[in-house]
Formats: C-alpha cells, structure tokens, sequence
C-alpha cells in the first residue's frame, strides 16, 4: 500500500497565520456594513464603493507583488510585508469618526492583503507537490475561514460585554493581527529557489506573456468576479427581512462555517478528478444561492441561502488557486497569481459598486437575479475550456 504524502510544514503555518489575520479583519468587517448604513446613514451604494475600492487595490497590490517576489525569487519579505501593514492598519478603525477615514484603514489593510496574496500561493505551490495542491489550497482556506467563523461571534460576544462600544471592540480586534505577524515573522521559512536564475530574470511582457491556460483562467475569473459582490450585501439582506443589526454578524458566522466546512474536502476532491468539474459545481451553486435569496423573504430562508453562498466559495477560490499553480510556469508563478487576482479585483470593484447601484434602484431581489445569470455566463465560459495541464 502505497501512503499518501503529508502536506507541507509551510501550508500548514500560512493556514494558522491566515486564521490569525482573518479573525482580526473579519471582527471589523462584520460591524462595518450596520455602522456605515445604519450609525452613520450611508447609503448602501456607498458601502459597495468601500468594499470594491478596498478589494480592488488588494488585488492592483497583488499583481505588482507577485511579479516582484518572480523577479526576486523571494516569497516571505513579501508575504511579512503584507501581514504587517495589515496588522498596522487596525489601529485606524477606532480612531475613524466617519466614512472617510474607515475607507483610509480599509486601504492600507486591503494593500497589505495584496502585497502578501500572490507571493503566499505560490510559495503554497513551491512548497507542495502538484498531487496534492488541491489539498494544500482546501487546507489554507479553511484554516482561514476558522477565524472569518469565529470574528462574527466574537465581534457579538464583545458588543454585548462592552455594551456596543464598537471602538473598544475594534482595539481588541487589533490583538490577533499583531499575533498573526510575529508568527509569520518567526515560523515562515524561505523555501528553496526552484527555477535557475536565468529563467527568473526574463523580462515582463504583459499580458501576451502569460502562459495561455492561465489567460483563459483569468477571462473566467473576470467574469466569475463580477457575480461575487461583496458578503457585506448577505448581511444587508438579512436585516431586510428583519434581522437586528446587533446579530447581524451571524450572517457572516454562517457563511463561514459552511465555507469552513466544504473547503478542505473539496480541495482534495480536485487533487482525485478534474478540477473543472469542481469549480463547474460550485458556480452552479452560487447560481442555486442568488436565485433563492432574490425571493427569500423569512429570515431562515436567507440564511438557508447564505449557507449556500458559503458552500459555493468553498467549491471556487481553492480550486481558482490549485488552477492557476497548475497551469503557470515556475518562473511566472507569482506573476500569474497576481495577474488572476488583479483581475479579480477589478471585478470586485465593479461587482461591488453595481450591486449597490441595484440594490438603491431596484431591492436585492434585482441585485441577485442579475448576478445568477452573470454566474451562468462564467460557468458556460469554464465549460468550454480544455482539460488542464499540469506543471
């Protein structure tokens, strides 16, 4: 009997520094949508131009880093600058006193989560063999996703014991992400240099320089993007249908746990059959989730939908991920994450910024039919792609 390789020591310290990081960013995010609409009397277009900016420079953040980190065959100054802007970022948030200065602390934080993305995935492929880069990606995010599960509990466990005082439960939330850091900073190790530094140094072409298979996977990523606006519209819709905005943070807590869930098995179910297929079912599941919320109107009924809407990241981002390390060459292997997530962003920002015009102008049930059949369009485009090949 043959026995199966363990993942890599690295996978497992990016999962623990990432569930770290997340604890801290998700605290934040899951009181932001009822401060900035419900505190402040936003409108909801304005917390979709926060999200999408914030997402959006991430990615701008990720395409230079990974080209940078290719260049210099260098993964973990990138990925311990980013953590540390980040962890530097939170102090902002309980120091804001209006809509301006969340979207300062969002900024930073977001570029942090650039800087740090494209050279983490590809140290993630560096490190773990190709027949189990499913597996490795599946693990990262749901350790991540134990911190997006368990901030939204925290965040109303400590509204409670502070008695809403969100600035004071803002400054605690700046404890992990200091943590996540330090850990990055001492566990992290420079994996070895795995293509000759001739290859490194070849020269940034643009986009006609990027392998074909990771182009088309970018066009998909494009368009899968603009169906996946912000989480922040799931809690909006929630407190549509009469959710409280003080256990509007549930939302979230669910969401995540059926991210958490699903993300490690379908992870390893891509490493054991076409990971197309895995990816085909999980737009197919975004689809099922926006058509049932565009006509949910009990509150078990959204949070049935939002227990889909998890399922379908947990079925997507991985497989994105284990996608792209497949179909990159060594040498543009950072590169190629950061020009899929750069893409991605610019999606996010124009899903996110069109789904608060929707939602404005027309109500969620608007806002989630059109993102289904835009989800539709992504998963036609998939479909018709060749098989994969892997490197």
């Amino acid at each position: 009997m043959v026995t199966r390789p363990k993942l890599p020591r690295t996978v497992w310290i990016l999962g623990i520094v990432s569930l770290l990081m997340d604890l801290s960013s998700e605290i934040y995010h899951a009181l932001l949508p009822a401060f900035l609409t419900v505190t402040l009397g936003l409108p909801v277009v304005a917390m979709g131009a926060i999200d999408g900016i914030a997402e959006a420079t991430a990615n701008i953040a990720k395409l230079v880093s990974g080209r940078l980190s290719d260049r210099q065959q260098r993964r973990k100054p990138w990925i311990l600058l980013g953590y540390g802007m980040a962890a530097l970022s939170k102090p902002l948030f309980p120091l804001a006193q209006g809509a301006l200065p969340v979207l300062g602390a969002r900024f930073v934080d977001r570029i942090g989560k650039g800087i740090r993305g494209a050279p983490r995935d590809a140290m993630i492929a560096d490190e773990t063999p190709a027949e189990l880069r499913g597996a490795a990606y599946g693990l990262r995010q749901a350790l991540d996703t134990v911190g997006g599960f368990l901030a939204p509990l925290a965040a109303i466990g400590l509204m409670i014991l502070f008695a809403d005082d969100v600035r004071t439960v803002f400054w605690i939330a700046v404890i992990p992400a200091i943590l996540s850091f330090l850990f990055a900073w001492a566990m992290l190790r420079e994996p070895e240099q795995h293509v000759s530094p001739a290859n490194s140094k070849v020269a940034w072409g643009g986009w006609r320089a990027l392998d074909i298979g990771v182009r088309r996977l970018i066009g998909v990523g494009f368009l899968f993007g603009l169906a996946r606006f912000s989480e922040s519209f799931l809690i909006l819709k929630a407190m549509d249908v009469g959710l409280a905005p003080v256990w509007s943070p549930l939302v979230l807590a669910l969401f995540s746990l059926a991210y958490l869930v699903l993300a490690y098995p379908a992870g390893a179910l891509s490493d054991r059959m076409e990971p197309k297929s895995v990816l085909l079912a999980g737009i197919g599941v975004l689809i099922v989730a926006d058509l049932w919320l565009a006509q949910a109107g009990a509150l078990w009924s959204v949070f049935a939908g939002v227990a889909l809407w998890g399922a379908h990241m947990a079925l997507t981002q991985g497989i994105f991920s284990r996608m792209i390390a497949d179909a990159a060459p060594e040498a543009q292997r950072a590169t190629s994450f950061g020009a899929f997530f750069f893409a991605s962003g610019v999606a996010a920002l124009l899903a996110s910024l069109g789904a608060g015009w929707m939602w404005d102008r027309g109500g969620p049930a608007e806002t989630f039919t059109v993102a289904a059949g835009v989800a539709a369009v992504a998963g036609a485009m998939l479909w018709l792609l060749p098989a994969r090949t892997t490197r």
